[in-house]
């Protein structure tokens, strides 16, 4: 049950929303601070904490290089990935962006996600993110957000 100012994701919609949020948002790897934005949009899908999409011009120059691989979303499209640099730590393959979103969900082209658990530390308005649980998912899980959330141990069949 979600406390005041909090969230349940079991209260998120499927197909998912996207909405857009002024929240600070900063990510860190190999020291150096390789996005700082306060024009992100929270992806909200029922079950899964938000993915936070920030735009591709926050991310400082060279931190974003084409990876291998894309993965299809049923409601987004089709991903591409990127290795994500900062420092001299180097994180394959640790975030995505849909080049051609789906209707709906065009406000998604030219923003990024990370995979939080895969950086050094992502932050929203100065608190560190939690990252979601499970290889596959990029939630990111602040004291906004309460759940439980998918990708714990017994939660692959939600």
């Amino acid at each position: 049950m979600p406390g005041p100012g909090q969230e349940s994701v079991w209260d998120y919609p499927r197909p998912p929303r996207v909405e857009p949020t002024d929240e600070r948002v900063v990510v860190t790897l190999g020291g150096v601070t390789i996005a700082d934005t306060t024009d992100a949009v929270r992806v909200l899908e029922t079950s899964h904490p938000p993915v936070y999409y920030l735009p591709r011009a926050s991310f400082a120059a060279g931190s974003l290089e084409p990876a291998p691989g894309t993965s299809f979303c049923e409601f987004k499209g089709v991903a591409g990935y990127l290795t994500v640099r900062g420092g001299d730590a180097v994180a394959e393959s640790a975030g995505w962006f849909y080049p051609e979103p789906s209707p709906g969900f065009e406000v998604l082209a030219d923003r990024v996600a990370v995979y939080p658990g895969a950086m050094e530390r992502c932050e929203v308005d100065g608190e560190q993110v939690q990252p979601q649980a499970g290889g596959f998912y990029g939630g990111w899980i602040t004291g906004r957000v309460v759940g439980p959330f998918k990708g714990e141990p017994g939660t692959l069949d939600w």
